[in-house]
């Protein structure tokens, strides 16, 4: 059990999954996740995230979580990075 699992996740990928557990945490979801290890995974995981992201508790975090959820829905290109039109 010494083994640990390690997830990269770019600075917009982290904002936007962060703010997608802070919601999850917020809604009643019982019925989808049932289980109490469930539950404190993903408590954990967004604990992690919080402090991670110094932009978390930003005055302008809606400007910077609006932005990032834009950059990620970019069109990618064959090679994984952003695509640019008229290439």
């Amino acid at each position: 059990m010494d083994e640990q699992i390690t997830i990269n996740l770019t600075p917009d990928e982290a904002l936007v999954l962060s703010d997608w557990l802070e919601r999850v945490q917020m809604t009643d979801l019982s019925r989808l996740v049932d289980d109490a290890a469930v539950w404190a995974l993903i408590h954990r995981l967004a604990g992690t995230l919080d402090k991670a992201l110094p932009g978390v508790f930003a005055a302008d975090y809606s400007e910077r979580l609006e932005a990032a959820r834009r950059r990620l829905r970019a069109p990618v290109d064959d090679d994984g990075g952003p695509s640019h039109p008229g290439d």
